[in-house]
């Protein structure tokens, strides 16, 4: 913890670029800044400085999926699909070229998360998660398995996205 009071600040403890993550309550973090030597200002946004992406949570992944499924009905895709441990998260790119995190919380418990993010040596080991594809865990969702199932499954790397994944960040 590098600071308190309205704001909470940790600093990320992984061997790709460095970040910060403040929160200004109990979830895990509500901004991510992160900096890298290979990142500078770009017009196209793909390699800028400043704020990577926003994000958005939803309550449950029953919600997330059902928000996949809404989008991908009318032609929005992710460009990137991940379950990072302490959330699964679809990355979507906005008209302005910012890109867009929408997660659900994997431990539906902010503390739980936040400790996952400190403290649990395989997020320290790969901070950015196993790529999962989104349609192949709403089929698995829909033959009965729990919310808690399809992030364990996820997350072990059962739902290979069938395309490549365009992460947004140099690494």
């Amino acid at each position: 913890m590098l600071g308190t009071g309205p704001w909470q600040v940790w600093q990320s403890s992984s061997n790709g670029p460095e970040g910060l993550f403040l929160t200004n309550d109990g979830a895990n973090h509500r901004l991510a800044l992160l900096t890298s030597p290979r990142l500078s200002d770009d017009a196209q946004k793909l390699l800028h400085t400043g704020i990577h992406h926003l994000a958005f949570e939803f309550p449950a992944l029953d919600d997330l999926l059902a928000t996949y499924t809404r989008l991908a009905a009318n032609g929005i895709r992710p460009h990137f699909t991940v379950d990072h441990g302490m959330t699964t998260s679809f990355y979507y790119i906005d008209p302005d070229g910012n890109s867009v995190e929408m997660q659900s919380d994997n431990f539906g418990d902010w503390e739980r998360s936040t400790n996952f993010m400190r403290s649990a040596p395989e997020f320290a080991a790969d901070p950015i998660g196993t790529l999962v594809d989104p349609e192949q865990m709403i089929r698995v969702r829909a033959e009965g398995a729990s919310q808690l199932e399809v992030h364990e499954l996820g997350y072990a790397g059962a739902y290979p996205p069938p395309e490549p994944q365009d992460i947004r960040i140099p690494v």
